[in-house]
């Protein structure tokens, strides 16, 4: 199947995502939104989709996995800004504490760390990252499940030792 071939057939897709999207968001525009990103997803990662599979389901597995994602970011972000009306000063010292310039030497690092990977070890754990299955991601490669599961396994350990210095604290 060819590039324009993909890009009708999951533009033909959009009614059914839309459905899919409103079922997890519950709202409209969350829901367009969230199709709008399953899409792009999916143009991005055209070339991993294997002709011959159902289309529908894998835009509906990227899909479900990008409403995830951002459900876990968003708690994430929720639990770490304060709902309260007044500010501790314990709370503005810490925020003063850390600025921006900070943020982007760990974000340095963590590039750095992931680009000393090699590519049999970035590739899977880029992947995962993104959302795919372990199932998924054997499949691209045409390799075991177990020896993917151990690529992103080897992975993790190699950016846990690189990213050291940020582990909190043993108590």
């Amino acid at each position: 199947m060819d590039k324009i071939e993909f890009n009708t057939k999951v533009v033909q897709e959009v009614n059914s995502l839309n459905s899919y999207a409103l079922y997890f968001t519950r709202d409209e525009e969350n829901a367009h939104d969230l199709v709008q990103d399953t899409m792009l997803k999916a143009f991005s990662y055209y070339n991993k989709f294997k002709a011959g599979t159902n289309l529908q389901a894998w835009l509906y597995t990227i899909l479900k996995n990008t409403f995830i994602n951002y459900y876990r970011r968003n708690v994430k972000a929720n639990s770490i800004i304060s709902k309260s009306d007044t500010i501790s000063s314990a709370d503005l010292y810490r925020s003063s504490l850390r600025n921006g310039a900070e943020g982007k030497f760990v974000m340095d690092d963590i590039e750095h760390a992931l680009s000393a990977l090699s590519e049999e070890y970035y590739t899977p754990f880029s992947m995962y990252y993104e959302g795919f299955k372990y199932h998924e991601i054997a499949e691209h490669f045409n390799i075991p499940i177990g020896t993917v599961k151990t690529r992103i396994h080897v992975a993790r350990q190699q950016l846990k030792k690189k990213l050291k210095p940020y582990r909190p604290a043993a108590h």
